[in-house]
This record gives structure tokens, sequence and C-alpha cells, in this order.
């Protein structure tokens, strides 16, 4: 019979795919011997029951109950009792953490009997009336599906009414009173009462926790953060302790280390007489952790011994949840803790030079996301006006955007293109949308583990909290600064997460300091060199070479200061554009064979120059150069437009000109209906004379020129667009028959691999005899995927893209992400087909998947030799190829 609960003491952090990542190390803590109050956890495996049936698994609820007993006789209290009841907490705890995506449901247990004893034992009739309001707040919203803004607005109403800035200026009487008008509430919206029984409230409230799984705000998060839908949320049911006791008690978050920045410390904040959820909600602004010494000495210290068990357990930055009762110090709940970009860099080479990782955990534990993120710019100090409010720099970096003051609002500018800075006095769940559409995000309460630093940090978006400087008014639409300047929607300003500054504005952007590492090698801060290590190890140890997508000479010098290993894809037809242009017509238009040899003559030379100084920048280093790929008709004025001048210079009674009339003709015999699948690649070769050889030559005699400067050119020649071998046979025949003239005629030995690009379904399934002809593949991905999905990509974007993302048909674009089982299957068939038949088969990616680091990690264990990505891209394909090299190494997954 399958088991759904189990007690604290029986689980283990290994366990999170059964007790969620919550569960798992609420179980952790309690074998380290550390304070956790007693509980259990209901398993995935019951959601997923739950979801799949809409019923609770036969047998669940009386393993709960079992439980519960175990609980009730630790406590020597009985759930609800009325002289001294035992409270429990509800939580959602996910394989991987969702902060504030799904459900947790405080003081189940307690009722309109049961409200009193509370009174009576903790010796506070306020403490009792307050969290009893929190219950009903709670189960009317989460479990009940009442609107939280009309609790909310009946709070605003009673504080209106008494004068009282905050909810802890409310007595016990004000908190009766407003128990009383939220449970008319529920009773208005929902036709029914709030339940006084506590085994009910228990059973609603976890299977209300197991429906927030598919709520909207968890498969937006679960999207965003690619994680799987069908893993279902655990829940953990968990005995009370409470905060909001008195001085004395209070609640806080803490990290083992600076998660903005990965340098060592305390960080975290704390909020005295207070419950968990008000730190996290952020509607009462904190104080830093440190305070918690001056206000209980014994406490702090207690919490930083644990804090320092658990970093040494872990290996890792660790994110604490903790209460204080009266004195007591509780732990609730520890993971490893999300970071910024800098921070998990910072951190990785930290924990080496600690003795706690290796080299090979530390290259784990960074990504080539949080590398690109390094790579953007940041704010010029030296250009920035006075800061309109200065807050806690929650997430690093820089954004600029138009202020806007809802969610909704933010993802209507952004989908219109708008970059927008999302400003609230506190964010919630349901921001997530507006946040993700939003550049920053900027709040005037809370701290560094608010909802919105918590969330922010994870997503890698700038984000700047607590600002009490201002005053926002959501209703109204702006903010007031305390100098009285009033910034309303749709006002630019910019939002520095570094400094945790806010100007107005569109501040100027400076290079970031990694990015002036790489192009110099210059190491200005500790992040770069932290940086540095974590690419030289990589470097290390992978297998993949890393070239670059390059077509200028440019490109290919930063390509190589970057680390790239060579060209995987110049193309050809970029030096056919600008002045060039014309040239390209008159090869086009030419009447004859001669016409046409005197229009790629005059083309000749500019091409061997490109090639020269492309060779020269790569010296040493494998250039890979494609031959003419795209339509020719691509090359000409748009058809559209050259019909329209030439109608209107015969409406206007005038001789159109004739050069534009021939274009007309040319571009009208030309047009194709679906270009992509047209006269383009191998067939142009094949179709057009002189095409091949003109190109051809160009690439030999670069080769010449390199060599008798004293060079060591590498040039490979590759023919795109292949579907059989014959067209493949005819080609390389062409391209050797050129590469011999030249020869003979330098008396330089030129030799250039000839090869191909694997980028339609056939070739991929006919890679055995292509190989006979090809003496390397290279993976152009972009045209496989769309030729697999029957996709044109830039069609299909703008749409129903979205919709597919919505509707979960893809996790992510295929376009981004290498779709494994389709594109990645061909790509598998054929590099085991072409190395069968020619054994060595040096095998590559060029597509833009080649820079993605989870495609990364896929071109690896498919076996092929390198990638090749964009000069910018060259830095993080080179760390997520050292990742991809790693076996058995687990990294700092803190989704």
């Amino acid at each position: 019979m399958v088991r759904y609960v189990y007690d604290f003491r029986e689980g283990r952090r290994d366990m999170a795919d059964l007790l969620g990542g919550k569960g798992a190390n609420l179980a952790e803590m309690t074998r380290l011997g550390l304070p956790v109050p007693p509980g259990f956890t209901v398993t995935t495996d019951a959601c997923r029951a739950f979801l799949g049936t809409g019923a609770e698994p036969d047998g669940m609820l009386a393993e709960v109950s079992r439980h519960l007993s175990a609980v009730e006789d630790a406590a020597g209290r009985r759930l609800g009792q009325r002289d001294d009841p035992l409270l429990l907490s509800v939580r959602s705890g996910a394989r991987f953490s969702m902060p504030g995506m799904m459900e947790t449901v405080l003081d189940i247990g307690l009722n309109d009997d049961s409200v009193q004893g509370l009174a009576k034992v903790s010796g506070s009739e306020r403490f009792a009336w307050d969290s009893y309001r929190r219950l009903v707040q709670m189960f009317g919203s989460t479990v009940m599906g009442v609107d939280p803004a009309l609790f909310e607005r009946a709070m605003t109403t009673l504080k209106s009414l008494r004068h009282a800035p905050d909810d802890l200026h409310l007595d016990a009487r004000d908190l009766a009173e407003l128990v009383e008008a939220y449970k008319q509430l529920i009773r208005d919206e929902t036709g029914e009462d709030f339940p006084q029984s506590p085994a009910e409230q228990l059973r609603r409230a976890i299977l209300a926790v197991f429906g927030s799984w598919n709520g909207e705000r968890a498969r937006l998060y679960r999207r965003r953060e690619h994680i799987p839908d069908d893993l279902g949320t655990a829940v953990t049911v968990q005995r009370m302790v409470f905060g909001n006791l008195g001085p004395d008690s209070g609640s806080g978050v803490a990290f083992t280390r600076d998660p903005a920045t990965g340098r060592s410390g305390l960080y975290g904040d704390y909020l005295p007489n207070a419950q968990g959820e008000d730190v996290v909600a952020g509607i009462r602004n904190t104080v830093p952790l440190a305070e918690l010494e001056r206000l209980d000495p014994r406490s702090y210290e207690g919490l930083l011994t644990h804090m320092r068990t658990l970093e040494r357990h872990y290996r890792d930055l660790c994110d604490i949840e903790f209460t204080v009762e009266r004195g007591t110090l509780w732990m609730l709940q520890t993971r490893v803790g999300k970071r910024t970009a800098e921070a998990a860099f910072a951190i990785a080479a930290e924990l080496t030079d600690e003795g706690l990782v290796t080299p090979d955990e530390a290259l784990a534990r960074v990504g080539g996301d949080e590398l690109a993120r390094l790579m953007f710019p940041r704010f010029d100090a030296s250009a920035t006006a006075e800061a309109l409010a200065h807050g806690i720099s929650a997430s690093p970096g820089a954004a600029v955007g138009a202020a806007v003051f809802d969610s909704a609002e933010a993802v209507r500018r952004a989908a219109a293109g708008e970059k927008v800075v999302l400003v609230r006095q506190e964010t919630t769940p349901d921001d997530l949308p507006g946040m993700i559409a939003a550049q920053a995000v900027l709040t005037s309460r809370g701290g560094k583990t608010s909802h919105a630093a918590v969330v922010a940090r994870g997503m890698g978006k700038v984000c700047v909290c607590g600002a009490e400087e201002l005053a926002v008014d959501t209703e109204a639409r702006r903010f007031t600064t305390r100098a009285g300047t009033v910034v309303a929607e749709g006002t630019v300003i910019s939002v520095d997460g570094s400094a945790g500054a806010v100007y107005p504005g569109a501040v100027p952007l400076a290079d970031s300091e990694v990015m002036r590492f790489l192009e110099t090698g210059e190491r200005s801060a500790d992040v770069v060199t932290a940086v540095a290590r974590a690419l030289e190890h990589a470097d290390s140890v992978r297998r993949l070479e890393v070239r670059a997508n390059a077509d200028t000479p440019e490109d290919a010098r930063r390509a190589r200061r970057f680390g790239a290993q060579g060209i995987g894809l110049c193309r050809t037809e970029h030096m056919f554009l600008g002045e060039r242009r014309k040239l390209v017509e008159d090869m086009i238009l030419a009447p004859d064979d001669a016409e046409r040899e005197r229009a790629l003559e005059a083309l000749l030379p500019l091409q061997r120059q490109d090639f020269t100084d492309i060779l020269e920048a790569m010296d040493g280093l494998p250039v890979t150069i494609r031959l003419l790929d795209p339509p020719l008709h691509e090359f000409l004025p748009d058809r559209t437009e050259l019909a329209v001048r030439v109608a209107a210079a015969e409406a206007r009674g005038e001789e159109p000109d004739p050069h534009e009339q021939a274009l007309l003709a040319a571009v009208g015999r030309m047009h194709e209906e679906n270009p992509m699948l047209g006269l383009r690649g191998v067939r142009l070769g094949l179709v057009v004379p002189g095409l091949v050889a003109m190109q051809v030559r160009a690439v030999a005699e670069a080769v010449v020129a390199r060599t008798r400067a004293g060079g060591s050119p590498h040039a490979e020649v590759m023919v795109p667009l292949v579907g059989a071998v014959e067209e493949l046979r005819i080609e390389r025949a062409e391209v050797e028959r050129v590469l011999a003239e030249v020869s003979a005629e330098s008396g330089v030995p030129v030799r250039c691999p000839v090869g191909t690009m694997i980028e339609l379904p056939r070739a991929a399934l006919t890679a055995g005899r292509i190989a006979e002809e090809a003496e390397f593949f290279s993976f152009g991905t972009n045209d496989l995927t769309q030729t697999t999905w029957g996709f044109s990509r830039d069609d299909v974007e703008a749409e129903f893209f979205s919709a597919y993302l919505d509707k979960g048909i893809f996790p992510t674009s295929p376009f981004e992400t290498i779709d494994r089982d389709g594109v990645g299957r061909l790509l598998r068939i054929a590099v085991d087909e072409g190395r069968a038949a020619r054994p060595g088969l040096m095998i590559g990616v060029c597509g833009e998947h080649g820079g993605d680091p989870d495609s990364v990690h896929f071109f690896h264990a498919a076996g092929v030799d390198y990638v090749s990505c964009s000069p910018f891209r060259v830095p993080v394909a080179r760390l997520e190829a050292g990742r991809a090299a790693l076996s058995g190494t687990e990294g700092s997954d803190s989704r």
C-alpha cells in the first residue's frame, strides 16, 4: 500500500522528490538535532493522486490522523483543545522552491472556543485574537476562495476608524471585531460559515495547498523557472510557534552569506513581535539581523551556531527561516539559497578556498546564464544625477524603464515593446506576471528577504526594496520622494540594484567589469577573479571545443579574445551587403555568361580580402566558410517598393528607370512562395554558373596570401542545405577543381577540408551516405528545427508561440533550447551514422543553440566535437562545456 505521510524524524534531505524541498530539509534539520517544531509531511504522491482524481487518495486522512496524534502526544495538547489548544501550520513545499507561489495556512485549530483558551494560556488576549484573525483571513482566501483584497479593505477601514498606523496598534477588542467582520465577509461571499471543526480546517487546508499547485501564478512561475508541471507539491504540517507573543518574540530570515554579493557574514532581516509571513510580505519594515544580538543575545548566539552547522553540512549558501518564541529559538526552514549571478561565482570560489567543495563542485554551482548576466553593462557612476531615493540593494544590475504601478500595466506595456519598472509598496505572488515583464522592481517596503527581493533575485531581475523615502500611491499611479518630487506613471527612471538607488531619467550605461576582463584580461574586482577561475577550470575539463560564428575580422578578433578556438560559421552572404549589393545585382541581371563572369570577377577581390583578414585574425585556428546560402532575390530591392516606383513613374507619364524595370522583372522571375525551401544553399551552386568557383577561388587565394605572409591558415569549405549525397558530390568536385587550380597557379599547396551543414531531416537520416563525401558535419540547428517542426520561425514566433508556451506544448522555444526528442534525435542519428561511415568525422553545431547552456549539455552527451555561437556567447559556451564534462557532481540547485 502506498504511504502518504512521513514524520520529520523519518525523512532525509535526499527525499526531496517525495517530501518536497521544505519537508526534506525540515527532516534533515531534525536529524542534525536542531530545534525544529515537530510535524509531518504529506507527500507529493498524495498531491498527484489528488490532482488526478479531485479527491484525497484512500488512506491519506487516516495516516494524517495517526501522525497528528503523535504530534499531540509530544505536545501534551490536542488540536483545537478548548483550554490549551495545539495549533498547526500547513505549508506547501514542492521539490523546487517556489517562493510565495502556492498557499500557506497558519493557526489551524482555532475557533470561537479555543481562542479563549489560547488567550488564557498565553496571557495575551490580543495575541489570541490576532492569531484567530490571521487564520480566518488565510483560510477564507486560500481555502474558500474569497478575494484577499476584501480582507485588506476591512483591515484598512478598521485602522482608519481607530486612527491606527498599522495592525500593531489595534487592541484585542479591535481584533475580535475584525474576526467577526471576516467571518461575515466569508458568509456573504461563499454562502457558508467559517468551519469551527479543527479536523475540517486541517483537511481542507491540505487539499487547498494541493490545489494551489495548479494556480495561475504557480504555473507561470514554473514556466519561467523551467520546473516540470507534473511534480506536484508536498504539504508540511507542523506545530505552530509564535513570534507575535510580545517584544521577547519575533521572526526572521537569515542567509549564511550575502545572497547579493556572496560575501561572508550575517545577512538577513528580523521583525520583533511578528510572524514569519510578516517578514516575507514586507508589510512592516524589518531591522537588520544583527539587531537581534541586542534584543536577545542568547537566541542570536544560537542562531549563529545553527547557521554555521547548516552551511558546513550543506556546503553551500543556506537560506533560513526562524522564530523566537518568548526567548526560545526555533528553526522553521532551510534551503540552498537563491543568489545573484555575482554571488554565485563569489560563493563558489570562496567555498573552494575554504575546502568545503572541490573545483569541480564549484564549477557545477555556476552557470552560463549567470555569466551572461554579469556581462551586461552597469550604470556609469560618473553620469548619475542626484538619487530620487535609496533603498536596499536586493538584486544587482542596472535597468531603465517607465514607472508603472501594477502588474497588468507592466505586462501591457512590455507586450507593446516598452521597457518598464514595476513600482509597488510591496509585491505579492499575484505580481509575478508584472515582475517577469519588468526590467526592474522597486518597492517602498520590505528587505532583502521580502517577496520582491527573493523572487527578483531568483529571476536575475534588478531590484531595490525598502525605499522608505518614497510614498507610493498605486491608486493615483505615482510616487512622491521625500523632497516632494512627484514621479507619475510613464516617467522614465533608472534603478541601480547594486547600489540600491533610484535615479530620474535614463542613466547612461558602462561596460561590466567582467566584459572588460574578457576584452582585456584586466582583473579589477573579486567577482572577475571568481569568473576567471571558473572559466579556467571549465577549459581544463571540457571535451567540447568552442568556436564562434563570425563574418568580419572585428568579430573574429573579439571571439578569439573571448576564448574561441576557431570559427565554426563564417556566413559569406553578409559580405554581399552594403555597397557590394550593386555587384550582386549586376550578376543577377547579367544577360549572358560573359556579363555574369565580369560581375563575379568584380566580387572576387573583395571576397578574397574578407577571407584574408578573417584568416589573419584566426591564424592557426580553423575557419569554416559557408558558401552562399540565401536565395539571390534577397539581395534585390523589395518587390512591392520596386513595383510602386515603376507604377508611379508610369502614372506621371514618365519613362520608368530601365534599371528598376530590369530589377522588377528579375524579382518577379525569382519570386518564390516559400523561399526558405526554394533556390538556396547547395542548389544555388548547382544552378548559378560560376558562383561557387568565385567563392572557392577567393578562399583559396586568401589561404595562399596568408601562407606567403608567414601565417598558418586553416580554411574549411562548407556546403549548405545538402539533402542528397549527389548534391554534395557534384559541388565538392567543383570545390576541389578550383583548389587544385589555385594551387597550380600559385605554387602553394592549398588544402581545405570540404564538409556540409546538416539542416534538413533527410540529410540527418541519410548521414551515413553523406559522410562518404563530407569531411566534416556542422549542424545548422536553426533550419533543422524549422524543417523538423514545419515552422517558419519569423511567422510562428509572431503568431502563436506565446500560446504554445502558455499551453505547455513546449516548455521553452525550440529555437532557444534544442528539442531533444525531435531535432535532438535526428542529430544523434546523424552523428552515429556519420561516424560509422567515416570514423573520426569532425562534427560541430553552428546554430544559435551552440550558445544555449542547456543545449550545450545535450551536444556534449551526443558526442559532437564543437559548438559554435556568437562571439558574446563564447564564454557562456566555454563554461557550460566544462560543466557538461562533470559527472556525478551536484550544483547549487536553489530552485
